[in-house]
């Protein structure tokens, strides 16, 4: 993977890291997860 693309998806997992665990939580409990903004929004 490109170093800079990596770097620019590291930096987005830790911006939404609340959001993205609390859609782990919804789908291991079988529920519609939340929408959560791209890198281009």
């Amino acid at each position: 993977m490109n170093p800079k693309k990596q770097k620019l998806i590291v930096a987005w997992i830790e911006i939404h890291k609340d959001d993205l665990l609390a859609d782990w939580k919804l789908a291991v409990n079988g529920r519609p997860l939340f929408k959560i903004k791209g890198l281009d929004q």
